[in-house]
């Protein structure tokens, strides 16, 4: 039995199979062999992945940019409530109309 030679994998293959696992949620192991690669190396480089991704800082934020954001969604939030009680109104109404009449 032959050792396999070591195989040698450009950052731009490491990146693209590391997005196999974590964007498109597919397994380690589904991952390496639709990559055709080991399970061992693609774990190993998704266990370093998120270690680093763990260990970094937050971005800095822009305060500004954060400030507008946030007034955008509670914006948002308020027009989604306002919708939500209309619809809820609408529904209550159009069930009360749809129920037999006990008036004569």
């Amino acid at each position: 039995m032959s050792k396999k030679e070591n195989q040698r994998y450009t950052p731009e293959f490491r990146s693209e199979a590391l997005k196999f696992v974590s964007e498109q949620g597919m397994s380690v192991a589904q991952a390496a062999q639709r990559l055709n690669m080991s399970v061992g190396t693609l774990a190993s480089w998704n266990t370093q992945a998120r270690k680093t991704h763990l260990a970094k800082p937050p971005e800095s934020l822009n305060v500004t940019e954060l400030t507008a954001e946030l007034k955008q969604l509670r914006k948002e939030l308020a027009e989604t409530k306002m919708e939500r009680d209309i619809l809820k109104k609408a529904t209550a109404y159009f069930a009360r109309e749809s129920l037999p009449s006990t008036r004569s």
